[in-house]
């Protein structure tokens, strides 16, 4: 099996996040990726660097305003003297219509969803490598790899098209997708996440080319809460070919196998010609973020039947925090998808 990874995604380190009105330590830490290429050599993937992408295949997914945003925004908000040290916004535009404003108060308003996603001198970089990351491993199962593991840190999901959110500033999972169109006319998304990954949702919404199915934690009581639900199908051209699966709060490997069997119908039903895996572990039973009740072994067992759907497959890293057995959750999984490949 072949990973993806570069040290470059270490450097995003943001020193802070707000979580039910208080202010505490980044979750999304640097040592999760350190722990997860632990898990991905556990089981022998030989770990490459990512390969330099054209701007032209993130502009495919993200708004060129939202790109140059990104790369700008810490030098904006470092001029003013006294400035915290972390672009954050202050004010969101909540009605329409808004304009986009000049100054970078507003501008990181428009395009920061929430307080998880300050940027720091050093996130374009690393979101821009992440970016990469996930685009080597599409290109590398386009090549003709059965599969490959992107292990992409910050993550994507939670990203739009111009906005970031959930601790996910460019959508690595929606960003693979494409790029497998170029070379399949239709690419299923399997979403396994604990969160609903409401960025991919938004990207391709009103696409019937890209199936989008996810099963994740009901958002009725849960990150991202708005979007999530199965009356959210798709429009337009799209209609249809949305699918969200949302689950009870801590359901156990039980209730998640049987979502995703139905998840693997639908994909099934579809006949796409590759697949990409956002794979989150963070519906572990020990995760802090406390949204699932899953096992290790239960990792497996999902694995497995994924597998058996036998397609070219794209596993995007997304959510999954520190817990003493992240590294095994990891391997759990890749180890029985390649078995079952």
């Amino acid at each position: 099996m072949k990973a993806v990874f570069s040290a470059v995604q270490l450097q995003h380190a943001p020193s802070r996040f707000l979580s039910r009105g208080h202010i505490v330590g980044y979750p999304e830490s640097p040592d999760r990726a350190r722990i997860l290429i632990e898990g991905a050599r556990k089981v022998g993937a030989t770990v490459q660097a990512p390969h330099s992408f054209d701007e032209l295949h993130i502009a495919a997914i993200h708004s060129r305003r939202y790109l140059k945003f990104l790369a700008g925004a810490f030098a904006k908000w470092n001029r003013p003297k006294g400035a915290f040290p972390e672009v954050m916004p202050s004010l969101r535009p909540v009605e329409r219509p808004a304009r986009y404003p000049r100054h970078i108060t507003g501008q990181a308003g428009w395009h920061l969803m929430d307080f998880s996603c300050p940027v720091t001198e050093q996130t374009w970089g690393a979101v821009r490598t992440s970016a990469d990351t996930a685009l080597t491993a599409a290109d590398l199962v386009a090549g003709g790899e059965p599969m490959a593991y992107a292990l992409c840190r910050p993550p994507g999901h939670h990203a739009y098209a111009d906005r970031a959110g959930g601790f996910c500033y460019l959508n690595n999972t929606a960003l693979a997708a494409e790029y497998l169109r170029g070379t399949h006319e239709r690419v299923a998304i399997l979403d396994i996440d604990v969160h609903h990954g409401n960025g991919t949702q938004s990207i391709f919404y009103a696409r019937a080319d890209v199936l989008t199915v996810s099963v994740h934690a009901d958002p009725a009581r849960f990150y991202p809460f708005y979007y999530g639900y199965e009356s959210q199908r798709g429009s337009r051209t799209g209609s249809g070919f949305n699918l969200n699966l949302p689950l009870p709060v801590r359901s156990d490997d039980e209730a998640w196998l049987a979502a995703v069997e139905s998840a693997i119908r639908a994909v099934g039903e579809f006949a796409p010609g590759a697949l990409v895996i956002a794979l989150g572990l963070d519906a572990h039973e020990s995760d802090p973020l406390k949204g699932g009740a899953m096992t290790t072994g239960g990792f497996a067992r999902l694995a497995r039947a994924i597998a058996s759907l036998k397609l070219p497959t794209v596993i995007v890293q997304e959510g999954g925090y520190q817990t003493d057995i992240l590294a095994e959750n990891l391997a759990s999984f890749l180890g029985a998808y390649e078995a079952g490949a």
